[in-house]
């Protein structure tokens, strides 16, 4: 008798599957610590009350925390932020101008109630929608204004050579005919055509070598216009427009070659974060324009204390600055930042009528071994953190990551 076949089994069967766990709210915590860092250290420049913000503190007059702000208006923040951070100056839109309203919004998303939120966001999405659509206009406009150059410049060209393949043409013709007056053995002959030749043929020569003088100064101020405009459109990208520092992209290209440089030669390299203390106060007290009279000047003096031109100052947010120090130990880094500390707490910065000073935080840290990038700003980040939270007017240098604060 044959064997009877097995009954097939269709009981469930144990299958692997990866090991996908639920997520979990502890999963987050590190993430939430960084958002309410992040938020309160947002909310800070504003310098709010908590006292009219939905979901605040525990009484009048505490300030704002990130524990506060519920992640959906934390993320609408981040959102304004960033738009913030990246602005560029165009007609009917200055830079100033659109931070103020930017500002504005973040203020009335911090105060508005959850049932008033949505006029809130439908008057930001009415604001954004059009800065985009006139941020797209000017940079289309930039574009053709490129083009119609770049096109002149090639239509000239083009119609110089098609004016010498004539010419040319020409010249082989009476060159043809110049070998037909040889062959006719008549010496009169000969000598008409070979003055007749010559003449035309230097007449040519001297129209193309006029045209070739037209054409190259005319493509010299082509060009020049071009790398003008190229240069320009380039600043613009790498440069921020109100202080003239380089801006937050550029740092962050510098940055991520001199992190590449230290993998391969270990040279050492550091940076200092530098943020105005009370530059709302400033901004509140003596308004807009002497804020960005500050930050110029700020600028300015960290120019003449980081003269190299390794050195590399960005403004990278508000009032925050960063300066990358290739080649520089911690050991001179703390010695620049203690430079900058007394240059700036010495000077008296006149405008008009009015007299200001004010001190600056910093926050220092050399890049080291096996570290990220990100880590190594991080760091720096949170020493200036320190900074602020401590005092102001100073200095704190990062631990590095091996060391853990007692």
């Amino acid at each position: 008798m044959k064997p009877r076949p097995k009954a097939i089994d269709f009981s469930p069967r144990t299958v692997n599957k990866p090991d996908v766990r639920p997520c979990r709210k502890e999963h987050f915590g590190p993430m939430r610590k960084t958002m309410k860092k992040w938020v309160e250290k947002l909310i800070e420049q504003f310098d709010f009350d908590l006292s009219s913000a939905p979901n605040g503190g525990k009484g009048p007059g505490e300030k704002i925390s990130g524990e506060g702000i519920s992640e959906e208006r934390a993320t609408l923040l981040f959102i304004i932020d960033t738009l913030n951070k990246h602005l560029i100056d165009f007609d009917g839109h200055p830079v100033r101008k659109t931070r103020e309203v930017l500002d504005e919004f973040a203020k009335e998303l911090l105060h508005s109630e959850n049932q008033s939120i949505e006029k809130v966001l439908f008057r930001f999405r009415q604001f954004f929608s059009g800065y985009r659509l006139d941020e797209s206009a000017y940079l289309q406009k930039t574009f053709e204004d490129f083009r119609a150059i770049i096109w002149d410049f090639v239509d000239q060209l083009a119609e110089d050579i098609c004016q010498e393949q004539k010419e040319d043409l020409e010249v082989r013709q009476n060159l043809e005919q110049l070998k037909e007056a040889v062959e006719t053995n008549s010496i009169a002959e000969l000598k008409n055509s070979s003055r007749r030749f010559i003449d035309s043929y230097v007449e040519k020569q001297f129209k193309k070598d006029k045209r070739r003088n037209t054409r190259m100064k005319s493509i010299r101020q082509n060009l020049n216009a071009v790398k003008k405009q190229l240069g320009e459109a380039n600043n613009a990208v790498r440069v921020d427009h109100l202080t003239q520092a380089f801006n937050r992209k550029t740092f962050d290209e510098y940055s991520e070659q001199h992190w590449k440089l230290f993998q391969a030669s270990q040279q050492p390299v550091s940076i200092l974060l530098v943020d105005i203390d009370h530059f709302k106060k400033i901004n509140d007290t003596y308004g807009h324009a002497i804020g960005d009279f500050v930050l110029k000047e700020l600028v300015q003096t960290l120019k003449g204390l980081f003269k190299r031109e390794a050195d590399l100052l960005a403004r990278i947010g508000g009032e925050e600055f960063a300066i990358i120090l290739p080649d520089y130990k911690l050991e001179h880094a703390q010695t620049k930042a203690e430079e900058v500390l007394q240059k700036v707490r010495s000077e008296v910065y006149v405008h008009e009528h009015n007299k200001i000073s004010f001190t600056v935080s910093i926050g220092i840290a050399q890049l080291c071994e096996g570290e990220a990038r990100e880590g190594w700003i991080k760091r720096a980040d949170l020493a200036l953190y320190n900074s602020k939270n401590t005092g102001r007017n100073r200095a704190t240098t990062a631990p590095t990551p091996l060391t853990r604060v007692a």
